[in-house]
């Protein structure tokens, strides 16, 4: 089972299942308390209520660990409940599980905190036990304050351990991430290379036999002029079937050109799959092809670059990207998030390389946001070498 579970599961789970056994000497050294002194129970209910805050706490701050998550004042409130409520435990049981529970509160900070202010929130909440141990367990201050920082060691462990769970995710999304581009690249390459063979083989046909059956035609036609009898009824035969092949050569011709077009949704297909921490939606209109490998590129690196902002600025789970033929003559890409939007669009390299490679096809780039609404994108790109496929019939599909 392991096997499929990622470790930001298995270490949320491991954090759930410590939570778990802690509240079994919790709730056993509460039960003997209540049988010596009746008027525990305040304390008892008290103490439940900060052992329960700390695992609906911590079960909702690890949810979904994210690489590329952002803080909300939500979290950061989560967190120092969870701390709180560690803490709690500690001073209304006078035990030292409550750093127990600070071990496993260590294991969600590299996810919440920078790396320097994730170390001073745990050597500072470690610390804050020590009044437990030197009041209620009556240590002596200085063992106190070593049996504080012994627990802060652990926390340290788990907190590094969880640091590079964070790095390896990082590093994990970051490749898939590119081994997309790499796909859509490779399908796009495949696609230009296709249409290129096609080009020279249509080029070819018409350049080679084509003018060579032509000549034919011309010479067949001649000798019918001058043949007689039984050689002009087989001249005009050879002509017929001249001219017949010519017509078929022109026919192969013709389909060439049309069908070597490359597959805008085969090309953008691959960009959109196994996206990390992000669905999206990707609806390209049927038939639609471009003859210019070079437009093709920029609509490929404009979708990436789409992708790229929904993942990293956007905070978005969910994208769609429409692409379509507009009239008069344009291939539009318009795409939406349901992201935390903005104030105002920042115009950053990515923004601003999609603007230069748009204006080099004679193109336009719209982009409109409003805080809570996500981010919507119009990329536009003049139809002039763009084209469909011929439409067939419903008869002879």
């Amino acid at each position: 089972m392991l096997g499929v579970l990622s470790h930001t599961r298995v270490l949320r789970l491991a954090g759930l299942f410590t939570w778990v056994m802690v509240g079994l000497p919790l709730a056993y050294s509460q039960i003997e308390n209540l049988h010596a002194r009746a008027d525990m129970g305040g304390w008892a209910v008290l103490l439940f209520l900060s052992y329960l805050s700390f695992g609906a706490a911590y079960y909702w701050l690890t949810r979904s660990l994210r690489s590329d998550s952002h803080t909300t004042w939500l979290d950061r409130g989560l967190l120092l409940l969870l701390t709180a409520s560690a803490l709690g435990v500690s001073f209304l049981s006078g035990s030292g599980l409550g750093s127990i529970l600070m071990m496993v509160a260590a294991g969600v900070i590299p996810w919440m905190l920078s790396v320097r202010l994730g170390v001073l929130w745990l050597l500072v909440s470690q610390l804050a036990v020590a009044p437990v141990y030197y009041v209620l367990l009556r240590f002596p201050l200085f063992e106190a304050v070593m049996q504080s920082l012994l627990y802060g060691g652990f926390s340290m462990f788990i907190f590094v351990t969880s640091l590079v769970a964070r790095q390896q995710t990082e590093a994990r999304d970051e490749q898939r991430r590119l081994n997309a581009e790499l796909r859509a690249t490779r399908a796009l390459l495949a696609e230009s290379a296709r249409v290129n063979e096609r080009t020279r083989i249509s080029r070819e046909l018409h350049d080679v036999l084509g003018h060579q059956l032509t000549a034919l035609t011309l010479n067949l036609e001649v000798a019918g002029h001058l043949a007689s009898g039984q050689a002009l009824e087989h001249v005009k035969r050879s002509h017929t079937l001249a001219k017949l092949l010519l017509g078929n050569v022109r026919e192969v011709v013709s389909q060439l050109r049309e069908t070597g077009a490359i597959d805008l949704a085969a090309a953008l297909r691959p960009l959109t799959e196994n996206v990390p921490s992000l669905d999206i939606v990707l609806d390209v209109e049927e038939r639609l092809n471009v003859e210019d490998p070079q437009r093709a590129h920029v609509l490929l690196r404009c979708t990436q670059e789409i992708i790229t902002n929904a993942v990293r600025h956007a905070q978005a789970r969910h994208l769609w990207i429409r692409v379509y033929r507009e009239a008069p003559g344009q291939v539009v890409v318009e795409a939406s998030d349901d992201g935390v939007g903005a104030e105002m669009v920042n115009v950053g390299n990515g923004l601003r390389g999609m603007r230069e490679r748009l204006q080099q096809c004679g193109g336009q780039l719209q982009v409109d946001t409003h805080p809570g609404d996500g981010f919507r994108l119009r990329a536009t790109v003049p139809a002039t070498v763009l084209a469909a496929l011929t439409e067939v019939p419903e008869g002879v599909r």
